[in-house]
């Protein structure tokens, strides 16, 4: 069993800062490619940022130059650097990881976290 804990949401006023931290613990022998999402009111869940075993990342246009994905792969954990938040960030935050669970199998299965709260409001 595999569980993602994500922290560091919260208020943050329109311009500020935030860092979110997700923690990924239980049977993982590796992680792939680790990310987050976010989920607005009324909308569908969608892609932030992500980054692979090594490193390389890709983000969602509107959040290119705001924000920053990065891991530390020993610690099996993943941050989001969220600067000049805008309004339109308001939403909850889902870290995902694709685990492989032993050295002798190929796949890699996705994982959730619960989710965490980011409110940009003044």
């Amino acid at each position: 069993q595999v569980q993602l804990v994500e922290s560091g949401g919260g208020l943050v006023q329109p311009g500020g800062s935030l860092r979110l931290s997700c923690a990924a613990s239980g049977s993982i022998f590796s992680i792939g490619t680790m990310g987050w999402y976010r989920q607005a009111p009324g909308k569908q869940r969608e892609l932030v940022a992500r980054i692979d075993s090594a490193g390389r990342t890709n983000y969602e246009d509107s959040v290119k130059g705001r924000f920053t994905v990065s891991r530390d792969n020993t610690k099996n954990m993943v941050y989001l650097q969220m600067n000049s938040l805008k309004p339109g960030g308001t939403a909850v935050y889902y870290c995902n990881a694709d685990v492989k669970y032993r050295w002798t199998s190929s796949t890699y299965y996705g994982h959730w976290g619960q989710g965490t709260q980011v409110t940009v409001s003044s």
